[in-house]
């Protein structure tokens, strides 16, 4: 199953995670699919950059995504245009 869930980058106190598409069994760390954008916590605006077109084609071939990158998902509003995109099929 492919998940589509945080990786840590970062110096130690700074993190930064990029978001992957990964095998549900593979390491936190380890080998990605693809790499669909990136989250930057430590910004307060505009720290979440996500390639959309593709976050919505794994969406569609069943990925099923972290709580935590859903909601980042939820807020940037690409989940919303994936539902539509779902209805519309």
């Amino acid at each position: 199953m492919v998940k589509l869930r945080l990786t840590r980058l970062g110096r130690k106190k700074a993190p930064f995670y990029r978001i992957a598409a990964m095998e549900a069994l593979s390491k936190r760390d380890g080998k990605a699919i693809a790499y669909l954008g990136s989250y930057n916590p430590l910004v307060e605006e505009n720290g979440v950059v996500l390639n959309e077109e593709e976050i919505i084609k794994f969406l569609k071939n069943g990925a099923q995504p972290t709580r935590t990158v859903k909601s980042i998902l939820v807020k940037s509003g690409v989940w919303a245009k994936f539902e539509e995109a779902k209805k519309g099929n």
